[in-house]
């Protein structure tokens, strides 16, 4: 079953292993050692992420390496972004009020 990128970053787990391998490339073994969660737990969470293309596996050895994928998340990018215009809007028009009130108040 695919997951959906949306629910895949709703769980603050997976935004901390998201945060750390944007960073560094990293190892289940090593993604377990920075949380207070077995490794199996970990792989779950690590399932959700690859199936989202959040995040890619590469092989090394006897290592899979898990890289971040930061095209995807142009994804929630391009969904915040019309937030972003109706936001900016709304910010602009309260600098308005505020500038009015304080020219009002001299």
């Amino acid at each position: 079953m695919k997951q959906d990128i949306f629910q895949a970053i709703a769980d603050p787990t997976r935004r901390a292993i998201l945060t750390l391998i944007a960073i560094q490339a990293l190892t289940p073994n090593a993604m377990a050692e920075k949380f207070d969660m077995s490794r199996q737990a970990v792989s779950k969470h690590i399932k959700v992420l690859q199936e989202c293309k959040l995040i890619k596996p590469e092989p090394s050895g006897r290592e899979i390496y898990y890289y971040f994928n930061p095209k995807k998340m142009q994804e929630i990018d391009n969904w915040l972004a019309q937030f972003r215009k109706i936001w900016e809007t709304q910010f602009n028009q309260l600098d308005k009020v505020l500038s009015t009130l304080k020219k009002q108040k001299k």
